[in-house]
């Protein structure tokens, strides 16, 4: 993934302020925006894009019509597009949001789903959505019927209880039902793009209310389109792995704990290296009169630094047995270090889970890497 100052970089913010001193001469001499690309320095990458929306709003002070009239002048030419958006877009939320104008709360909405299309608005949607979530929910209903997939991504996107990068909405949080009228005018959408981010919505619902997601996945599914089900598999993902006996049943696994027999896991070693990998192996057997759908998954309990084993949940395969039918499963889990984990030498655990349900332990011991520090 590009860093931050390979998104919004110091070249980008200049290009920025070159488009807007084109556009809009006679309005500002834009140092303020220029300047702000001196100050990036050790930004992450959304404190980058609120300093230089903070800058674009000093170089053009006088409330929301007069910011609005130079971003609409502004996309007319094509540069105006990729990263540079992103802080254009928080100066059109606050400024918006903080109007007392009639009419600029909604005409921020529409400046933001016309600037959607060259990047995206779905950060900025979080300071309407917290200034007013119930107002803002009605725009974005409509946006639900756009004819650009990308605004229709935006109603989905944006809304998200859990958004990557973005700010907290604790209406959102708070009442996780708020955004379904939304949800279901999409989640047929024409789009993959628009139904994925239809299932990661709903994935995140999922995490604050397991029962309303899987209600809302039943409900999607009573009257499918041919992609309904792909949908609801990655809508419901986390609750599979969780092991969610009414998702796993909704996404078609099927088999009770007392249907199977497992043996196993069963490790190669029971000492490997950070570095190497840990090899296992299972059997699962179907001892019942009916067929089985199998969602197997295997759970590393990780050593935290503080000597705790927390588990991490990992696909293995899926797998159907006839009655009486029997398989084997291989794995090799790798120790390579990752910029994501840092792993803690110690023992370590590893379970197998079949529909949600435990089976086995397998103790084994991680070691520091060969020259590692001790």
């Amino acid at each position: 993934m590009p860093t931050a100052e390979e998104l919004i970089s110091v070249a980008c913010v200049r290009r920025l302020a070159g488009i807007l001193r084109a556009v809009a001469p006679e309005q500002s001499r834009w140092r303020a925006v220029t300047a702000s690309s001196e100050a990036l320095g050790p930004l992450a990458l959304g404190q980058r894009a609120r300093t230089v929306a903070d800058a674009l709003l000093a170089d053009l002070p006088g409330g929301y019509q007069r910011l609005a009239a130079v971003v609409r002048t502004a996309l007319e030419v094509p540069d105006l597009t990729g990263w540079m958006i992103w802080p254009v877009t928080e100066a059109v939320a606050t400024a918006a949001t903080a109007s007392d104008q009639p009419g600029d709360f909604e005409d921020g909405l529409r400046l933001l789903a016309a600037l959607t299309p060259r990047l995206t608005g779905e950060f900025a949607l979080r300071t309407f959505l917290n200034a007013d979530p119930h107002r803002t929910l009605a725009a974005v209903r409509g946006w639900a019927g756009d004819p650009d997939a990308a605004v229709r991504r935006l109603a989905s996107e944006g809304t998200r209880p859990r958004l990557p990068w973005a700010k907290q909405v604790p209406a959102l949080n708070g009442e996780p039902g708020l955004t379904l009228p939304v949800l279901d005018l999409l989640h047929q959408d024409s789009s993959e793009v628009v139904r994925r981010s239809v299932a990661n919505h709903l994935n995140d619902i999922s995490r604050l209310d397991p029962a309303l997601a899987v209600a809302t996945a039943r409900r999607w599914q009573q009257d499918p389109a041919a992609t309904t089900p792909a949908l609801i598999r990655r809508a419901l993902r986390t609750l599979v792995k969780q092991g969610d006996p009414a998702a796993l049943a909704l996404v078609g696994f099927r088999g009770e704990r007392d249907a199977l027999r497992v043996a196993g896991p069963e490790v190669a070693a029971r000492e490997i290296a950070v570095g190497g990998e840990l090899e296992f192996s299972a059997r699962i057997a179907n001892a019942s009169g009916e067929p089985v759908v199998l969602a197997v998954d295997y759970v590393i309990h990780y050593r935290k630094a503080d000597g705790r084993l927390a588990p991490k949940v990992f696909k293995l395969a899926k797998r159907t047995l006839a009655p009486g039918e029997s398989a084997e499963v291989l794995r090799r889990h790798s120790f390579r270090p990752i910029s994501t984990r840092v792993y803690h030498p110690g023992g370590h655990a590893l379970e197998l889970q079949v529909n949600g349900h435990r089976f086995g332990r397998a103790d084994f011991t991680l070691r520091a890497a060969s020259g590692a520090a001790g």
